[in-house]
């Protein structure tokens, strides 16, 4: 292991017989933290070339379970996210795809810090089941075509221990390593085609469009150069992803969505990625073929079954879709004019200490707190017209301080502006 830190920190290219030596040693305990961190460090001031990065991302999915798909028809197809303000797209978009008939097999994770997880926002469904065996898993998706579950720990073990150690050695934002992680995860999960969401903002993990494009064309060559067809879209996450932050506030706006209501920029947002998620499925449709399906019920119908599959309450959803609180507070524009930014860090931030997120893993979720948006980039708003509203039941809530936060990281100016949530496709 010496030798192998001393050749990367000189500048060298592993072996793949090295680096499948190093990830499996490391995730039998047989290689010391201190040796992996150094190691890690290495890899941050030197990068590693594409092959390299190829052989650390198979030999950390070797150190786990596989999922086998291949027993479902057609091409199977995954979305990942690498996380941002207010992110319910899957809640949407993986029933609407397999509306189309094109099977969604996805396993998803918790949230930690402002980026909500999908698991989390899931689990605010009375019932709603998403610990599953692989053959349940299966199983389900052969029936109906679509299941969400929880990301097994029989996993990628490597990448726990290895992400683990990262976020104690401040070598998490090295991308070839992000890269690594996401797509072990996804190569894992067994999926024959993915789409990668790629958020650049200041709600995101990647704050530049640079990084950002490093990172998905990264990802996109690591994907297609094991086999897996992999698109990415760089998305915007400048401000809060719809009008809602937080697990059951969520769920609900997904649920408005699906029935056909929601915001039109959201609607359009998401079809576009369905139309990629098709034609990576083998499927062509227009975008307007794919709105149809938000309109008519051909979505909700993929969400309700998969609900009722996985022993969640769908009847207690649509009759109860938002859980009131103990305590809320409606703040009002304090000027006229347009909304020119949004800081969806800020926002993020707000809502995970309004109890909705986690700031350390042990922290147990509010899964009805959150916050509403009445207003995003581009609206229209006048003075003394509802802007945001904060929903808790934490007696603690510092309400008054949280909101003059908030307000600073709300500009309202004269001039009218628009953003696009898609900014680039990297195929």
């Amino acid at each position: 292991m010496v030798d192998i830190i001393q050749k990367k920190r000189d500048n060298g290219v592993l072996t793949k017989s090295e680096t499948t030596w190093m990830i499996e040693g490391y995730a039998k305990g047989e290689i010391p933290d201190y040796q992996m961190a150094a190691w890690a460090m290495a890899v941050y001031f030197q990068g590693m070339e594409m092959q390299e990065i190829a052989d650390l991302t198979m030999a950390m999915v070797e150190t786990g379970h596989q999922i086998d798909l291949s027993s479902i028809p057609g091409i199977k197809v995954d979305k990942h996210s690498t996380g941002g303000v207010g992110d319910k797209v899957t809640l949407i978009l993986a029933p609407l795809v397999a509306s189309f008939g094109v099977p969604v097999a996805k396993m998803s994770g918790r949230g930690l810090g402002h980026t909500g997880g999908t698991i989390d926002k899931l689990e605010s469904i009375h019932g709603y089941q998403v610990e599953r065996t692989q053959a349940a898993f299966v199983s389900q998706v052969k029936e109906i075509g679509i299941s969400v579950i929880g990301q097994s720990d029989e996993l990628v073990k490597a990448d726990k221990l290895l992400y683990a150690l990262r976020d104690v050695t401040a070598t998490v934002d090295i991308i070839p390593l992000i890269a690594s992680s996401i797509m072990s995860k996804k190569i894992a999960a067994g999926s024959d085609a993915i789409l990668l969401d790629v958020t650049v903002g200041t709600g995101a993990f990647m704050k530049n469009i640079a990084d950002a494009r490093v990172l998905a064309k990264t990802m996109v060559e690591l994907g297609n150069a094991v086999g897996r067809k992999t698109v990415a879209v760089i998305t915007d996450m400048r401000q809060p992803l719809g009008e809602t932050i937080g697990n059951r506030l969520e769920i609900a706006e997904s649920l408005s969505v699906l029935q056909g209501g929601g915001r039109d920029d959201l609607k359009v947002f998401i079809a576009e990625l369905a139309q990629i998620m098709l034609s990576l499925g083998g499927v062509t449709k227009t975008i307007d073929e794919i709105l149809a399906h938000l309109s008519n019920g051909a979505a909700l119908e993929k969400f309700k079954e998969m609900i009722q599959s996985q022993d969640g309450d769908f009847d207690e959803l649509v009759a109860h879709p938002i859980h009131p609180t103990a305590f809320s507070k409606t703040v009002l524009s304090p000027k006229t004019g347009y909304i020119k930014s949004f800081d969806a860090l800020v926002a993020g931030h707000l809502a995970m200490r309004a109890g909705a997120g986690r700031s350390v893993k042990s922290d147990v979720l509010d899964l009805d707190a959150g916050v509403r948006l009445f207003k995003k980039i581009g609206d229209q708003v006048s003075e003394g017209e509802p802007l945001f509203e904060i929903v808790y039941n934490k007696a603690s809530f510092d309400v008054t301080t949280e909101i003059n936060v908030m307000l600073g990281a709300i500009e309202i100016t004269e001039e009218k502006i628009s953003i696009k949530e898609i900014v680039e496709i990297i195929k």
